[in-house]
């Protein structure tokens, strides 16, 4: 299993990958939005050639108190066509993800989704460092992961995505 960035010509195979791995073509749609977004890192998992998996990072803002030089990414969507689910491939690219992005200086990682799988990689409920969603969302669902300690430190207000992600149904 090979986790590496995303090539200019793994485009398609990564739209098929978030359209199998999701039942529809929402997530691919939205990956192919921001791919222009300064700051946007992709990474996919290949096994025998083939594209089996693959996670995007993108730029967020905090809106109220927090350093100009704080940055932090939103974890979504990580995806792993159902064939090679349950096999730990998006646990490596969640994992290789977030070393690109601290070697990149991303202070902090931002992700919605399940407590009990986030939890396993470092990330704790967002508000416990003062920052909120703009989605209205269980607190224990929207997490952040500091990609070193304190780098959120005087952070407080609501993370802002992308505007491309408020077209995510």
């Amino acid at each position: 299993m090979e986790i590496r960035a995303e090539k200019s010509d793994d485009t398609e195979a990564v739209y098929q990958v978030n359209v199998a791995a999701f039942g529809r073509k929402s997530e691919a749609d939205l990956v192919d939005a921001l791919r222009g977004a300064a700051s946007a890192l992709s990474f996919v998992a290949v096994e025998s050639g083939q594209i089996v998996g693959h996670v995007f990072f993108s730029p967020v803002e905090i809106v109220g108190v927090c350093a100009d030089d704080v940055l932090v990414f939103g974890l979504a969507p990580v995806s792993v066509i159902p064939n090679y689910q349950r096999q730990g491939i998006g646990s490596l690219l969640i994992q290789y993800g977030l070393k690109e992005c601290a070697q990149l200086g991303g202070s902090a990682v931002v992700v919605l989704g399940f407590p009990e799988y986030y939890s396993r990689f470092g990330f704790t409920p967002a508000r416990e460092k003062g920052l909120e969603c703009e989605y209205p969302v269980p607190d224990e669902v929207f997490m952040v992961l500091e990609l070193e300690s304190g780098a959120l430190e005087g952070c407080v207000g609501m993370v802002r995505y992308c505007s491309e992600f408020n077209k995510l149904e």
